[in-house]
């Protein structure tokens, strides 16, 4: 029962929050139990029967975290896991909150917690992972993440905590110089693509720092190819067809990352054909290439947060796409941050929006993007575009930072969709 006042007070606080603003104010619990049980989040996350997995990286740990859970829980396994939006310490607690009984306990056999590569650089101070899965170093958030090399070595204070066995992706070379110090007892599992797959991607993956050699088959799991939604994975030699949730690599790349981690996970438990039909029946995860109906018709969600994901998030949407809504928040808070990146395949932006829209209108005219409007206002330039009829060729299209995103996603109603 030690727990039980931090527990009560949380639960308070979280009632409170969501009077103050519905949807909303989902991290202040945990911030608040934080600070009065500091030892709360460490204790329940090494409190579990079969331990504790970690997802993190620059990007992709939101869609590998659910298509993890998806092959696990397919697999019998009871899972807790936290919501992509609650991947630091004070969301983290939150999560445990909705969960916990009056002891603090978490019911679940093993949890599975993407976590932001800072934060989980902190949280796992004194806590023991089982697994620790490790998606990529990008160019990433940089009033936070300046520095490459700082971000590496962040992650590789998380993957210090593992146990058992880390994941790795083998394409990104700062994963690789981190996978050859980890201890002889940790076992390294290892996931990537092909040179074909590459080869077909002549932008690249988006890593920092890209291994200058393959992944060969049976050494781990490879992307051997992608067709829109569809994708083939190499399984120690055995192919495995599996869907995405969207179009693009990145996210085979992401499928390919929960196959391997499952296998560590499960050992001999792990069914190719199991882990395929999970992973074939997920949905996009909240902005990933989510398409939804809104107002009465479909529209796709893509998020845009680093040079990197931009590039492959716009390199992904299809040629042809008639209706597109480009939003930049406040969270880019130097819009020049994306401007090593190449938007010209859009062709044509029927609105750019948010706070940052002038710069954004700018950017994508000098890729010879046309645009028809520019409209600060992102709740006025939402309606406008919803309301135009639909489009002769694909569907309608939001392109969004983190910040839009969430101010999208309340204007339209969508904000507990997660």
């Amino acid at each position: 029962m030690r727990y039980a006042p931090a527990i009560l007070v949380g639960r308070l606080t979280r009632f409170a929050a969501r009077l103050r603003k519905p949807g909303g104010g989902s991290a202040v619990p945990g911030l608040v139990v934080n600070r009065i049980a500091p030892n709360y989040l460490k204790r329940t996350l090494s409190g579990f029967p079969q331990g504790l997995v970690v997802v993190s990286g620059s990007s992709g740990k939101s869609t590998t975290t659910k298509m993890l859970v998806a092959i696990l829980r397919a697999h019998g396994v009871d899972v807790f896991t936290n919501p992509s939006t609650a991947n630091i310490s004070q969301g983290l607690t939150s999560a445990l909150l909705e969960r916990a009984d009056w002891q603090g306990r978490v019911p679940g056999d093993v949890a599975v917690l993407e976590m932001d590569e800072g934060h989980g650089a902190l949280v796992m101070q004194g806590v023991d992972a089982r697994v620790v899965c490790l998606t990529n170093v990008m160019v990433d958030q940089i009033d936070r993440f300046h520095d490459s090399e700082m971000v590496a070595a962040m992650l590789g204070r998380i993957a210090a905590r593992a146990g058992e066995s880390i994941v790795v992706n083998a394409d990104d070379a700062h994963l690789e110089r981190l996978a050859a110090r980890v201890r002889a007892e940790v076992a390294v599992h290892r996931f990537g693509v092909t040179a074909e797959v590459l080869a077909a991607s002549p932008r690249g993956l988006g890593y920092t720092d890209t291994s200058t050699e393959r992944l060969a088959s049976g050494a781990g799991v490879l992307v051997e190819g992608v067709d829109g939604t569809a994708a083939v994975l190499d399984d120690a030699g055995a192919p495995v067809e599996i869907g995405l949730p969207a179009r693009g690599v990145h996210y085979a790349v992401d499928a390919a990352a929960a196959h391997a981690t499952a296998k560590a996970v499960l050992g001999d438990r792990f069914s190719r054909s199991v882990a395929a039909e999970a992973l074939s029946a997920i949905p996009a995860v909240f902005g990933r290439g989510e398409r939804t109906t809104v107002r009465g018709q479909p529209v796709e969600f893509v998020l845009v947060q680093n040079p990197a994901s931009y590039q492959l998030n716009i390199d992904s949407i299809a040629p042809g796409t008639e209706q597109v809504l480009f939003a930049i928040g406040s969270d880019v808070r130097d819009p020049s941050y994306f401007w090593p990146a190449d938007a010209s395949s859009l062709g044509r932006v029927s609105v750019v929006t948010g706070s940052k829209a002038a710069e954004a209108a700018l950017m994508l005219a000098y890729d010879g993007v046309e645009i028809d409007r520019v409209e600060p206002e992102l709740a006025r330039a939402l309606d406008d575009f919803l309301a135009m009829p639909a489009p002769a060729t694909g569907v309608k299209t939001i392109v969004f930072t983190a910040d839009a995103m969430r101010r999208t996603r309340a204007h339209l109603g969508l904000a507990g969709a997660e």
